[in-house]
């Protein structure tokens, strides 16, 4: 009996390698849509807001304004800009001062404001920007909106497209899995029913397939965060920037995700084709 509780090293390599592919690919999707989700966060929370403010404040009225505007649950960050530093930062830019031939400085004190992500909705930008301006301290509030519609729309198509490639990837590997476990477990069907036969009972028939199926799960799922992570730290070395939306979470996501799935898929799959043959009578064993 202990011999047909386990598959041969051929029988096992195979259908792990298999999964294991499965699973990089599922990973790979999970990866790119959790990476996608975060780098849409990243880009509205760095759209920028001038709020521009009267010149009669001072240094205390300033500070004051923008503890008041920092508190509201839509600001990510706010920094204070003054005549003077947007003055140098227009110089730097231009490579002229505008002041020598204007014979004054331009510019106004402003906060540029960056807003939390949920927030960074053009409706919801409106209705802020339009709170504002009614401060008596405020002056103007640019920003870019035609930019932040743009941005908003694409972010929705490219979440939308990801979101059916996500589906559609993990229908195809739960597809392929069950595929490869189906077919280790024919090649047992004669084994399963000469078993049966005997008189042994059906979860004892069913513990070393499912065994089994554990084992091929947890070794391709481990095998397949390795690769995966393996391939992230390649890429971080090209690309630098890459920490920027992808964070211990998504890492901690991805490998669980595989894990997850792949002691599932065997698992579920191995139960359904063992009982498959359980419940086939001899004679039809030799027509499947």
């Amino acid at each position: 009996m202990k011999k047909h509780s386990h598959f041969s090293s051929t029988q096992f390599i195979t259908p792990a390698i298999s999964t294991t592919l499965v699973l990089l690919l599922l990973g790979t999707i999970v990866f790119f849509v959790l990476t996608a989700h975060n780098l849409s966060n990243y880009v509205k929370e760095n759209i920028n807001i001038s709020i521009l403010i009267s010149d009669e404040l001072d240094s205390k009225q300033i500070a004051n304004l923008r503890n008041e505007f920092g508190k509201t649950d839509y600001v990510k960050s706010i920094d204070y800009i003054s005549k003077e530093q947007a003055l140098l930062d227009a110089t730097t830019d231009m490579g002229t001062d505008p002041a020598e031939f204007l014979g004054y400085n331009p510019f106004t004190a402003s906060f540029e404001v960056k807003l939390k992500a949920e927030h960074a909705t053009p409706e919801e930008i409106d209705e802020i920007v339009n709170n504002v301006k009614k401060h008596p301290s405020v002056v103007d509030v640019i920003y870019q909106k035609d930019l932040i519609k743009s941005v908003n729309r694409n972010l929705q198509k490219v979440s939308i497209v990801l979101l059916v490639f996500a589906v559609l990837f993990t229908y195809i590997s739960f597809v392929l899995i069950n595929n490869t476990v189906r077919l280790s477990i024919f090649s047992k069907r004669f084994i399963i029913n000469t078993m049966k036969l005997v008189g042994a009972k059906w979860s004892f028939i069913r513990r070393p397939f499912l065994a089994n199926g554990f084992a091929l799960g947890v070794i391709s799922a481990i095998i397949a965060d390795a690769l995966l992570y393996a391939g992230y730290v390649w890429a971080q070395k090209y690309e630098q920037d890459l920490n920027l939306v992808v964070n211990d979470e998504v890492l901690i996501i991805v490998g669980a995700s595989v894990l997850v799935f792949g002691l599932l898929i065997t698992f579920l799959c191995t139960f359904i084709s063992v009982q498959k043959y359980l419940k086939m009578s001899t004679n039809k064993l030799y027509y499947v």
